[in-house]
């Protein structure tokens, strides 16, 4: 399992047994969070109104409305296990896009299966998110700050370094300084790690803007900046890009 965040699940079934014995099994599984047990297709749609699930066991065989025609009208639909028991509806499913198809009665065995399916599908979608937000990250190139009352654009090409200060910073940029209220973890989260390192708990620097490494200081302009012991290694692997760094 190699996404932490749980997956939401609910379970849609007109018949008790059937919603008990999947809860029981969802109970089971340390990544599944079991939101929501639907009896018909109509209080599975309200519910999906106001809520948003990863994950929905759903019969197929209800009255009103089918699950295969209750999923046809979805437009946002989640990942999606199909329980019956009749197997003439496995390729209808299938081409819904289905996770997988069960049929009654599951056994454990079986349920797993289609978690472990479904587990590996949430985690591509979760891996790939993360690197769609990495790669807008890179491209962006100023972030905005609320100070003095103001809010500043401040462009990346103009830091020079970010100062921490208990709950404030100071952005040192080529032709002014600005301090806000923010935080150096924070920012180390959102500033592109190709363009800037943290070298000490309490600073923030931008690669191009080093001229030099003296012992355990960061030689910026005038500035002599400390290396933090624990942020040394990534500083002489991002500089130098792996290279024998113990000359220095």
């Amino acid at each position: 399992m190699e996404n932490t965040q749980k997956i939401r699940v609910m379970v849609v079934d007109d018949e008790y047994p059937a919603r008990k014995l999947l809860s029981d099994y969802i109970s089971k599984v340390p990544n599944l969070e079991l939101c929501k047990q639907c009896s018909n297709a109509l209080e599975t749609a309200a519910y999906l109104q106001n809520n948003q699930i990863d994950l929905m066991f759903t019969d197929i065989q209800m009255p009103e409305l089918s699950g295969l025609d209750f999923v046809k009208t979805m437009v946002n639909k989640p990942m999606v296990v199909f329980t019956t028991a009749y197997s003439e509806y496995a390729l209808e499913s299938y081409e819904l896009e289905a996770v997988y198809y069960l049929l009654k009665p599951i056994s454990f065995a079986s349920f797993m299966k289609a978690v472990n399916k479904a587990t590996e599908l949430f985690n591509l979608k979760h891996a790939t998110e993360n690197q769609v937000k990495s790669s807008q990250a890179d491209t962006k190139d100023f972030i905005m700050v609320k100070a003095d009352y103001k809010l500043y654009k401040i462009n990346f090409d103009d830091l020079i370094f970010i100062e921490g200060q208990s709950e404030y910073v100071t952005f040192h940029m080529v032709d002014k300084k600005i301090t806000a209220y923010y935080s150096l973890k924070k920012l180390e989260e959102e500033l592109p790690a190709n363009r800037f390192l943290r070298i000490h708990k309490s600073y923030i620097v931008a690669q191009k803007r080093i001229e030099a490494i003296e012992g355990n200081m960061v030689v910026i302009g005038k500035e002599k900046l400390s290396i933090g012991k624990n942020y040394k290694e990534v500083l002489m692997q991002a500089l130098f890009r792996n290279e024998d760094s113990t000359q220095l």
